[in-house]
């Protein structure tokens, strides 16, 4: 003999739950470039996993993205072995990451700020190394650890270059090469991971506290402010083929609403 039902349970009804939001994270999201790009994400309705080596400025930007959005926030290098598997691991516990951002970087591996920038033949061993680590190194391993959540979303890997990688500039050697260097491994992450979006992007030149260290002496109040090249990365996500671009031909109007749409 069945058991009694529940009266209402005939009529009752599940509605369908609503899809969890997308997942990025993004590396020296602090400031500068990452933090335009990473506020912009939240504005389009997108989790986030954010880090920068800067505890206290970090704090500042988590405060901020978390009046918007479901932010994880976790200060660190991404030389770091075990600072990338925490990301990793943040990423996971929000559903998954649907899109990498390897934004961190170091104009030459030095903290000498204002200092001129060394000639090739100058270059500390130590400095260039820690150049490499930092612009070229760490994201492959980062995209390493994320792949499988990458994989699993269909999701996209968005490496932010520099016409240094493609351009000679005196005193740039060490910084120019480590980003020809991602260019490199972005375009050969391509073609082994056809399922994914993998983009290198100049995004040119910008009023950034990077830039302006490199010129001390130069006023480069000129120069367009991350918050108005973020938009145009980000109308990739519009569904742009994997390659090299640079932002200055891509169309910024497109950005917010590729974010929002690709949710």
């Amino acid at each position: 003999m069945n058991a009694p039902q529940n009266a209402d349970s005939s009529t009752r009804s599940t509605a369908p739950s609503a899809p969890a939001a997308p997942v990025a994270l993004v590396t020296g999201a602090s400031r500068g470039l990452g933090r335009a790009l990473a506020q912009a994400l939240a504005e389009a309705g997108w989790q986030l996993v954010v880090t920068a080596r800067n505890e206290r400025e970090l704090s500042v930007a988590e405060a901020e993205l978390a009046a918007v959005t479901k932010v994880v926030a976790l200060a660190g290098s991404v030389v770091d072995d075990a600072h990338r598997a925490q990301l990793a691991e943040a990423a996971a516990g929000l559903g998954g990451a649907s899109l990498l951002v390897n934004n961190a970087g170091t104009l030459n591996g030095s903290d000498g700020q204002g200092a001129p920038l060394p000639r090739l033949a100058d270059v500390p061993l130590p400095d260039l190394l820690e150049t490499f680590e930092v612009n070229a190194l760490a994201p492959i391993a980062l995209t390493q650890l994320v792949l499988p959540q990458l994989r699993a979303h269909a999701g996209a890997v968005l490496n932010i270059s520099s016409d240094a990688a493609v351009e000679a500039y005196v005193g740039w050697g060490g910084y120019g090469a480590s980003k020809a260097a991602l260019d490199q491994a972005s375009a050969v992450l391509a073609r082994e991971e056809p399922e994914l979006k993998v983009w290198a992007v100049d995004p040119g030149t910008m009023r950034t506290r990077m830039y302006q260290d490199a010129y001390p002496s130069e006023d480069i109040s000129g120069e367009l402010p991350p918050e108005a090249v973020a938009p145009a990365l980000l109308g990739l996500l519009q569904g742009a083929a994997s390659g090299r671009y640079r932002a200055a031909d891509l169309p910024a109007e497109a950005g917010l609403a590729a974010a929002r749409e690709d949710r």
